[in-house]
């Protein structure tokens, strides 16, 4: 799509005149120059990485979540990358600089991803992303597919109606798309060129479904099996001496999945704990100039197994909080249903002036936790560490899933839909985020939650 590879190129071409640039300023720990030619030679060299994008399925990559795509895009840079700098080492030996190599690749990994973002995003709002999707099955499992597809237009696939053999459905509407017809109009529809198709009728039986398969004319077709609430993410299809399978990886079960998260919290956490505490320090003077009384408080929290631990946070509330609330409840029955709802208020009356309302929209009232995070108490990723009152309105199942985890700094639900998910939100977000973990995943929600700081969305 040109859009995209126009973006690839322009984050890899600014990647090698960023490493350049660095390559430069840091002059002192290279001594060689580098003359600006080699930078032609090498910009050439970029145009061949968008042929692995290609190959990889980047182009235009409908379907693909954004973690995926994001795994895809950094290995495939970074192995490219590896190739030029092997090809430099091997045969060139004067003729480019690795430095310069090393550098861009550092900036590559990066701007890549984040330019393939911003590109499909404008491309959204353009209205010029996604292909046309026919939904096979007009039921609840087919309504669950259409809204999940519209609720997501990055992922690019574009419901435009249902078929379904039900007579009794036909003209109707489902989730605001119309029911077109049965099953006998898919040929017309492959004809007129729609090539995306969702089969979405789990208890259709094995005989029907595997019928459909076969004769159904759309070269890409997503099969629905019926194993709603099962992981989604790091889900292989095997063949077991030509028996279908599905092979789930449960990674937060391996040892070194493990390891590898707690080494991800300390390689980032140590040097944003030191980078925050001028930061702390200043809002910490601003609350006591607004409000007296300490700067920080501690809650208690559910943690890992259950065990309760200390969370820390700059305090955003008056000093008689509960109180305020209370009365407020009593006086409004509509933010009582809210609270309710949501255990989140839009118009809080404990909520401090100017301070409050800023570190609360932004988040970083939660910028002490990073101190729980070196601890080990919480990691920088996972399910937000709720009080007992907020746990005790979920399952007790969902309550062992969320023990089964350190709870974070950030998570799923807080990039996703922040203090605009209920309960109903939280629960799915949470559950999705503990089945589907990959370092991916988290590296990926870590740069959600920058954006989503900056921009304030959801928060209040």
């Amino acid at each position: 799509m040109p859009g995209l590879l126009l973006a690839d190129l322009l984050a890899l071409e600014a990647s090698l005149l960023l490493g350049y640039a660095t390559r430069e300023v840091l002059g002192f720990w290279f001594p060689a120059k580098v003359p600006l030619e080699v930078l032609r030679s090498v910009s050439l060299a970029l145009l061949i990485f968008p042929f692995g994008y290609a190959l990889a399925g980047l182009y235009p990559g409908y379907g693909l979540v954004p973690v995926e795509r994001v795994r895809r895009q950094v290995q495939l840079t970074f192995v490219s990358f590896l190739v030029l700098i092997s090809w430099e080492w091997l045969f060139l030996r004067e003729g480019w600089s690795r430095g310069v190599l090393g550098l861009a690749m550092g900036y590559a990994l990066v701007l890549v991803p984040l330019m393939a973002a911003l590109a499909r995003e404008v491309l959204v709002r353009l209205g010029a992303w996604g292909a046309p999707v026919v939904i096979l099955g007009a039921g609840k499992s087919g309504a669950l597919v259409a809204r999940s597809l519209r609720a997501d237009p990055v992922l690019g696939l574009r419901p435009m109606g249902f078929l379904d053999d039900d007579p009794g459905r036909w003209g109707l509407e489902v989730e605001g798309l119309p029911v077109l017809g049965g099953m006998g109009l898919a040929q017309d529809l492959a004809q007129r060129g729609l090539r995306h198709a969702v089969l979405a009728m789990p208890g259709a039986g094995r005989e029907k479904l595997t019928r459909l398969l076969q004769e159904l004319p759309f070269p890409h077709i997503l099969l629905i099996p019926d194993l709603f609430g099962a992981q989604s993410l790091w889900v292989s299809s095997r063949d077991l001496a030509g028996v279908l399978a599905l092979e789930v990886k449960k990674n937060l079960l391996l040892r070194r999945n493990r390891l590898l998260k707690r080494a991800l919290d300390y390689l980032l956490g140590l040097p944003l704990f030191l980078i925050s505490l001028p930061f702390l320090a200043l809002f910490a003077l601003w609350i006591k100039r607004v409000s007296p009384g300490p700067a920080f408080y501690v809650q208690e929290r559910e943690g890992l197994g259950g065990r309760t631990i200390r969370v820390w946070k700059l305090r955003t509330m008056y000093p008689d909080a509960e109180a305020r609330l209370a009365r407020y409840l009593e006086e409004n029955p509509e933010a009582k249903a809210e609270w309710e709802r949501f255990f989140k208020l839009r118009k809080d009356p404990r909520v401090l002036p100017g301070v409050g309302h800023f570190l609360r929209r932004t988040s970083l009232d939660e910028l002490p936790q990073l101190f729980n995070v070196l601890k080990g108490e919480m990691s920088l990723v996972g399910p937000r560490p709720f009080p007992r009152y907020h746990l005790e309105k979920f399952s007790p199942e969902f309550r062992r899933l969320r023990a089964s985890v350190l709870p974070g700094l950030t998570g799923l639900w807080q990039v996703s839909a922040r203090s605009e998910g209920d309960l109903e939100v939280q629960e799915a977000l949470d559950t999705y985020y503990i089945r589907n973990w990959s370092l991916w995943l988290d590296l990926y929600i870590l740069a959600r939650t920058v954006w989503v700081v900056f921009t304030r969305k959801g928060a209040y």
